[in-house]
């Protein structure tokens, strides 16, 4: 494969990365003592994580290969509708910022397990933990280490198997200097990840337009690819089964974000060892920050769908042979669109892409470490353990999970997410086989104090057999006449079957019900759960968070008026 960078490109690259380890070292020795004598400043940068640095380790750790590859290739393939993820997801923020950070903070929850064990009990808690390991590791790691590959060797030409192999090199490199550094390295990643989507973004406008401007080119992309900004697709459309329709409103995107955002360890843990006000300010950011995704990731790819039908650029870029036929490989969008960019300036951008990848990796092994050491090793193994065995550990593991998420990433990619398939919806299907029921035991958890134990261990595992069921239903039977109501559509092999946001709020509303049958048959026989202790005054906010959540609220009625 040709080498696509110059001298320069790799001078930018290599100044990058050496300033920005100096940088996490540097925070790390500056702390070194406090965090081997606490294992939680390890895992959690309790207390020392500003707003800012939250909002971006948030966005950073969120905006990874799975949105910069992944997303970009849904944008060329299915258009401005991608958006939905990012642009719901600011709204999603703020509830969670909202109803639960004050929940967790109240109640000293530090971990998605720790949680479990004191509002149920050591088996469920035990369950979910082990549980988590293996999707973090096998979805998660896989999908971020096979698209950041992808893309990265898309553009320089290096070797794949090299690539993966330097990405978690890197994100061990920063993970094991412990929360606090994977915090603060993440907020460079953002800003290098917004110019370079900016820059991406102008120069393809610019390219449509024939140098008439950016505004040019946007106006000639909505005239003549006006199929690609639709944010809510109707039944004729091919690709409601990726985005069915209102489900992206009303249904189950809400499942997905919220189970996201607020039952996530990898996510909430940058914002648990902070005080209220200033997670709060964080979430907020990254809300602000999520609104301008799309126009980084979701257009750029839109633009690059342009320019490939009007051989404006080298399609051979994109084209791969799938049974004897060129067809688009949409998980090479975003590497063709750092292709336009000029010598130098290839080597920030790649440089930045790599940045957001590696600090997502780092985020997640961080996560898989505090999940092990916390609430596996300790509560299993040993309970006395000092603060810093646990943080020896939590190291030991980030590597260990890091060797088993390249070994899968080799052995099982290019089956999973090669060919042509859409990266980021293969992620989204996949993890919302669990994500309805566990964010049904979380909700029911939080704000309803008669749920039971084995209540959540029925969402736990009905949720899973519920998911799996309707995914292999058409297999079965014919779905056909759900199709008059909107709850089957017919597939490329032209079987019907059920969009998985509307597979996803079906379990949800299952999950649900079965927990409020079980939960209340047990509380007839006189068991009495553990609940949380909740207070409907730390809901109230500040004056500045309620005037920043206006304005996305209002940003989002214009948003979907304008691209209905």
């Amino acid at each position: 494969m040709k080498n696509l960078l110059q001298t320069s490109d790799y001078i930018v690259l290599a100044a990058y990365f050496v300033l920005v380890g100096l940088y996490g070292w540097w925070i790390y020795v500056k702390k070194r003592n406090k965090e081997v004598a606490a294992s939680k400043d390890f895992f959690l940068a309790e207390g020392q994580l500003t707003w800012w640095a939250i909002g971006a380790s948030l966005i950073a750790s969120n905006i990874s290969a799975e949105q910069m590859t992944g997303m970009s290739g849904s944008g060329f393939y299915l258009g401005l509708a991608i958006s939905s993820y990012e642009w719901m997801a600011a709204l999603t923020l703020i509830i969670v910022a909202v109803f639960f950070m004050p929940v967790y903070l109240k109640n000293k929850i530090y971990t998605m397990p720790q949680f479990l064990h004191q509002r149920y009990n050591s088996r469920v808690a035990m369950i979910m933990a082990v549980f988590w390991l293996l999707l973090y590791i096998v979805v998660n790691l896989l999908s971020i280490l096979y698209l950041g590959g992808v893309a990265i060797a898309g553009i320089t030409g290096w070797d794949f198997t090299m690539c993966v192999l330097l990405l978690a090199f890197f994100s061990v490199i920063i993970a094991l200097g412990g929360m606090k550094v994977v915090g603060y390295t993440s907020a460079i990643q953002v800003f290098f990840l917004v110019f370079s989507g900016i820059l991406g973004l102008y120069i393809a406008l610019n390219m449509i337009s024939g140098d008439a401007g950016i505004l040019k080119g946007f106006s000639i992309l909505r005239k003549e690819v006006p199929q690609h900004f639709h944010m809510i697709f109707d039944k004729s459309n091919p690709n409601y089964i990726d985005l069915p329709g209102l489900s992206v409103l009303i249904g189950g995107m809400w499942i997905a974000n919220l189970n996201y955002w607020g039952c996530n360890q990898y996510i909430t843990q940058r914002a648990l060892g902070a005080s209220l006000p200033v997670a709060r300010k964080g979430i907020l950011f990254a809300a602000f920050l999520k609104m301008l995704m799309p126009v980084i990731i979701v257009v750029p790819g839109i633009a690059i769908y342009y320019l490939y039908q009007h051989n404006m650029i080298d399609r051979s870029l994109i084209d791969i042979t799938k049974d004897g036929v060129l067809v688009a490989d949409n998980n090479k969008t975003y590497p063709t669109l750092l292709q336009l960019l000029p010598d130098g300036i290839k080597g920030v951008t790649v440089a930045a892409f790599a940045a957001t990848v590696i600090s997502s990796l780092a985020a997640k092994v961080n996560s898989i470490g505090t999940i092990f050491t916390l609430d596996i090793y300790k509560k299993t193994f040993e309970k006395e353990a000092s603060e810093r065995k646990l943080v020896n550990v939590g190291k030991v593991s980030i590597i260990i999970s890091t060797i088993i998420g390249i070994i899968l990433t080799l052995a099982l990619g290019d089956a999973l997410m090669g060919e042509g398939k859409q990266g980021f919806q293969y992620i989204q299907e996949y993890t919302g086989f669990v994500s309805p029921g566990i964010f049904a035991m979380f909700l029911l958890g939080f704000f309803w104090k008669k749920t039971t134990s084995n209540a959540a261990l029925f969402a736990i595992i009905g949720g899973f057999v519920f998911s799996v069921l309707l995914k292999f239903l058409p297999g079965m039977i014919n779905l056909e006449s759900l199709n008059a109501i909107g709850f089957a559509v017919m597939n490329k092999e032209g079987v019907f079957e059920i969009p998985f946001l509307d597979r996803m709020a079906i379990v949800f509303f299952l999950s649900v019900a079965g927990m409020i049958a079980i939960s209340l048959y047990e509380n007839a026989k006189g068991i009495v759960p553990n609940g949380l202790e909740v207070d409907t005054k730390m809901f109230k906010t500040s004056t500045s968070f309620a005037i920043g959540s206006l304005i996305i609220i209002g940003l989002l009625i214009a948003l979907y008026t304008a691209f209905y």
